[in-house]
């Protein structure tokens, strides 16, 4: 196993607001994590610091074996998959999907001027087969409904076989099929073993796919627990990391909370 994300004692700190409050918490390559916590918790500000597109305010920051603030940035995130809604926001809605996922090859969002080889070409639909979208390959990015776009966003992270995979919600604002759709295609892809170490952050225990591993609570910016989804992901954790009596139950290896 590889280290692929390390954080001692990290903090961010917002005009005199903690964000994140002394977090410790190691990421091999051969885990997938969920972080849960309750809006607020600083579970995106956690994400964009994996992500190196935030500096701890305190502490150390390692990704990929690079420390955050001593480290070329930009040679560093072409190996971190992230899809999230900031990004999609980002990707014009003219482009067709086929693009957007191979224009992960040069870490930017539209096409211009950049050159692709046909192996580019062909690796971008091999990806778009594995996560059935060819259907929809010369359709434009803006056309699309949102569980194709979540789906889309997270070929395009994975297009140039990422070190390290971010997820930020990617089952939010999805109907009931288009979630079971995506949950057990991210669910396939993190029980592979050649999958990189994942990282996703959720708000509901019934987004987690098959195959994830570990699971990390926050609340106010503090852990709560972390380690194997088993342990972490009880009863008891959930209710005092939300503050509301909640039972959780375990069937066919996905999760379900209640109000108890």
């Amino acid at each position: 196993m590889t280290t692929v994300l390390e954080l001692s004692d990290v903090s961010v700190t917002r005009e005199g607001t903690v964000i994140l409050d002394s977090v410790d918490w190691t990421v091999d390559s051969s885990e997938r994590w969920v972080i849960l916590g309750p809006n607020g918790a600083g579970k995106t500000t956690l994400l964009q610091i994996a992500a190196a597109f935030l500096h701890p305010s305190r502490g150390v920051a390692k990704v990929l074996d690079h420390r955050i603030g001593g480290t070329d940035l930009f040679e560093l995130r072409p190996r971190i998959g992230f899809a999230s809604t900031a990004m999609a926001r980002r990707i014009p809605g003219s482009e067709t999907v086929l693009d957007v996922v191979l224009t992960a090859a040069y870490s930017v969002t539209g096409r211009w001027n950049e050159e692709y080889e046909d192996i580019d070409v062909r690796r971008a639909q091999r990806v778009l087969g594995e996560w059935k979208l060819s259907h929809l390959e010369r359709r434009r990015f803006g056309e699309l409904s949102d569980g194709e776009q979540k789906r889309v966003q997270i070929a395009r992270a994975v297009m140039t076989d990422p070190e390290l995979l971010l997820l930020d919600e990617p089952a939010a604002s999805l109907d009931l099929g288009a979630r079971e759709e995506l949950v057990a295609l991210l669910g396939g892809y993190a029980s592979s073993p050649s999958a990189p170490g994942i990282v996703m952050v959720t708000h509901h225990v019934e987004e987690i796919p098959v195959g994830f591993t570990h699971a990390l609570l926050l609340d106010e910016g503090r852990v709560v627990a972390g380690g194997p989804v088993d342990e972490v992901l009880t009863s008891e954790r959930l209710t005092e990391t939300f503050g509301l009596p909640l039972e959780v139950t375990q069937t066919d290896g996905r999760f379900t909370a209640r109000a108890s």
